[in-house]
């Protein structure tokens, strides 16, 4: 049986693997191409945006994690799916399919972080 220290110090290895991209094979953990437009059908459709925000901002009062801007890896984003941590429901592929994961993951990528307040016009009138 291993020691606490030595399973937590392969525990934070794992994760510094994983999200350096190292454990999710030769590709680097690159997503698979799909189409934002599908994707932000689908993101409506399995109404990710209940928990998530329309625009990946995250849910209210803790609803749900902010997915975008820069979301994190595919693959941590799919084990996600499939598997959650927490309430998260699950959305095994007879349900969400590979490639409907990939438009939607397409379609959180590609939401880009809006203005700052200060540089909003209105906002600065005060």
């Amino acid at each position: 049986m291993m020691s606490k220290p030595l399973l937590a110090g392969a525990f934070l290895a794992a994760l510094l693997a994983a999200a350096s991209g190292a454990a999710f094979g030769a590709d680097g953990g690159q997503p698979p191409s799909g189409s934002p437009e599908r994707g932000r059908d689908l993101y409506m459709k399995n109404q990710c945006y209940s928990c998530h925000g329309t625009a990946g901002q995250g849910g209210e009062r803790g609803a749900g994690p902010r997915l975008a801007p820069n979301p994190f890896p595919y693959a941590a984003f799919e084990m996600q799916v499939r598997q959650p941590r927490g309430v998260m429901p699950r959305y095994p592929q007879q349900f969400v399919s590979a490639q409907d994961l990939a438009d939607i993951y397409a379609y959180i990528a590609g939401i880009e972080r809006g203005p700052a307040a200060k540089d909003i016009p209105l906002l600065n009138r005060f």
